[in-house]
């Protein structure tokens, strides 16, 4: 074991109920220790949200002496005591029996020494413990040498502790990404060796680390991992298939690599937006074609990547807005603005890509350019286009059914209809028309045109009917 004397810098208020945590188990008997992610985190000087305690007292015991307690785990010894600004998870010490389903102890045996504890977890990284009073990291697993060498290790034998558990070699991809550190070459080499036990974690946790990993500096870092042991065949098997397959003349990367450095370009901010980038071009492997110049082509792809890139949220279970949203930015970014675009092509533009989304759409077409490895920045064309597009805006036009100066009961009561598809179909014609003309985008001027409209609609009914009658007849 070794101690370092290091004073963490805990958020003023946090600290304030870190310490109370800290007082309130000790002076009653009991070991309490910050452990875990949140010790690493604030010693490499990154932002912490979730904060979680050892202690030797057991969870009944810990219930006891907080006054709002949710027992969140308690089969594992694990209870969440809720304060005013965060919740705080304490488990008690314990040593873990097998683990035949691949994610959790079948026994937890709560143990009385903090070593044991730290023994039974993942990486040496977050293997560390916090004595708030004493201003001490206690080490046991050399998680602090490890930190300065930036290396990601397994406590004890890798191989175990990813059998132990299936999501660990996921998580060591991922932390390897948020971190910028490598994974140590024990480590790494035993991820290959335990995919059958990785196949058990739900399609939920493994979402929930990609996602996270999205969030990183560089997220290529841990979906290389990902696919060097492995784990990407495993959860996105479209992607992996890219590795190796040339584009053409405009890319200096094969289909994966440009698709992970994309999703770098993307902003950190916007993990969906990455997720976009990452999925954008995989509709380029099934449509690859090689031309009569020798070159490759890839026509309709991003049609293509919308429908793969969907099955694979599915999969994952994405929420459906989120599916919406990413195939929404993947089907629409290959756009080519020309100067002959008019208002009404800049409008329908913005119709069908969503007013809301259009932003995110140039962040994408962005990355996307990024992430060929030749050229950055936006072209001219789509920084006109953005001029365009304000322009438009800043005349104030309709751009969705929603933002006609009529609407379906309006129209129903005019044209005395009861609700049904002719309904829409008249909007649809009347939104058409204001896209190129906004100023018929009156009620008046609409209601006029909607009796037209159904007038017409409704003669075509009849010389359809009369036709087929005749054919009928004859």
């Amino acid at each position: 074991m070794k101690t370092y004397t290091v004073t963490l810098a805990i958020p003023p208020r946090v600290a304030k109920e870190i310490k109370a945590i800290c007082t309130t188990l000790t002076s009653n008997g009991h070991e309490c220790y910050l452990i875990g992610g949140s010790v690493r985190d604030l010693i490499l000087g990154i932002p912490v949200y979730d904060y979680d305690f050892a202690t030797n007292a057991h969870p009944e015991d810990v219930m006891k002496l907080f006054k709002k307690v949710v027992p969140t785990g308690i089969k594992h010894g694990t209870v969440t005591v809720l304060m005013h600004y965060a919740q705080y998870e304490i488990t008690t010490y314990r040593a873990d029996g097998k683990y035949t389903d691949g994610r959790h102890p079948d026994t937890v045996v709560f143990s009385k020494t903090l070593k044991e504890d730290v023994e039974r977890r993942d990486f040496t990284i977050n293997g560390l413990a916090y004595d708030i009073n004493t201003s001490k990291i206690i080490d046991y697993v050399g998680g602090m040498d490890d930190i300065e060498k930036k290396i990601i290790r397994t406590i004890g034998d890798p191989l175990q502790r990813f059998s132990e558990d299936g999501l660990r070699p996921f998580r060591a991809c991922r932390l390897a990404a948020k971190l910028h550190f490598s994974i140590h070459k024990k480590t790494l080499e035993a991820i290959p060796q335990v995919l059958d036990i990785a196949k058990k974690i739900s399609v939920e946790r493994v979402r929930d680390e990609i996602k996270k990993m999205l969030e990183a500096d560089k997220p290529s870092e841990g979906f290389e991992y990902l696919r060097v042991t492995g784990l990407l065949d495993l959860c996105m098997p479209e992607l992996s298939q890219g590795f190796g397959m040339e584009q053409n003349k405009y890319h200096m990367y094969d289909i994966y690599y440009h698709s992970i450095y994309s999703c770098d370009a993307a902003p950190k901010e916007k993990p969906l937006v990455r997720l976009a980038a990452l999925l954008h071009d995989i509709g380029k492997i099934p449509t690859r074609r090689e031309g009569s110049d020798g070159d490759y082509t890839f026509y309709n792809h991003e049609v293509i990547s919308s429908k793969i890139a969907r099955k694979i949220m599915r999969r994952l279970k994405f929420s459906n807005d989120e599916i919406e949203y990413v195939t929404n930015l993947i089907v629409n970014h290959m756009f080519h603005y020309t100067n002959d675009w008019t208002d009404g092509a800049v409008r329908r533009f913005i119709r069908k890509v969503g007013l809301d989304n259009l932003d995110d759409l140039f962040l994408l077409r962005l990355a996307d350019r990024c992430g060929n490895g030749m050229r950055d920045g936006l072209p001219e064309p789509i920084k006109k286009l953005k001029r365009h597009i304000q322009k438009v805006i800043e005349k104030d036009n309709a751009f969705t059914v929603k933002d006609l100066d009529i609407d379906g009961y309006i129209l129903m009561e005019h044209l005395k209809l009861k609700p049904g598809p002719i309904i829409g179909k008249i909007l649809n014609e009347l939104l058409e028309q204001v896209l190129d003309n906004p100023e018929l985008n009156n009620q008046e001027t609409l209601l006029q045109m909607a009796h037209d409209l159904y007038a017409a609609m409704a003669n075509d009914t009849t010389a359809t009917c009369h036709d087929s009658t005749q054919h009928h007849t004859v």
